[in-house]
């Protein structure tokens, strides 16, 4: 289930993972030093934030986990997975999420979004079997 949330300011950062093969020392992540030898499926299934929001963990314990972004204005979600942290007392999205929710464009001209932040479950584990049958016979 959804935990934690707050309304903060979301900024932006120019990761930029796709251009570099969703690489976290290519960025000098945070992250990188728990996260960076993760499999490139996992590095690349959700697009990137830094987190330093109020509400949740910081620091080593937020990496790698995910949040359900709002924008206030529009509605518009998505999810992001924590790779770094970051010191403006809320979000710094990767440019390209920010752009996916900033739907009206008024994020862009101010230099900013207000979001809501929900930490959600990244679905990391769906290649673990939920069943194991073994033939006995």
């Amino acid at each position: 289930t959804p935990s934690g949330g707050a309304q903060v300011r979301a900024t932006y950062h120019i990761y930029n993972p796709q251009n570099v093969g969703w690489d976290l020392n290519a960025v000098s992540a945070y992250c990188s030093t728990w996260d960076a030898n993760k499999p490139y499926s996992w590095r690349s299934k959700y697009g990137w934030t830094a987190f330093c929001g109020p509400v949740g963990p910081r620091g080593r314990d937020s990496c790698g986990k995910c949040l359900r972004v709002t924008n206030t204005r529009t509605g518009a979600q998505t999810t992001v997975r924590i790779v770094d942290q970051c010191s403006n007392g809320g979000l710094d999205l990767d440019i390209n999420v920010f752009r996916q929710i900033d739907t009206d464009g008024v994020g862009n001209q101010q230099g900013h979004l207000i979001v809501n932040y929900q930490f959600v479950n990244c679905g990391d584990n769906v290649n673990v079997p939920l069943l194991s049958v073994v033939d006995s016979e």
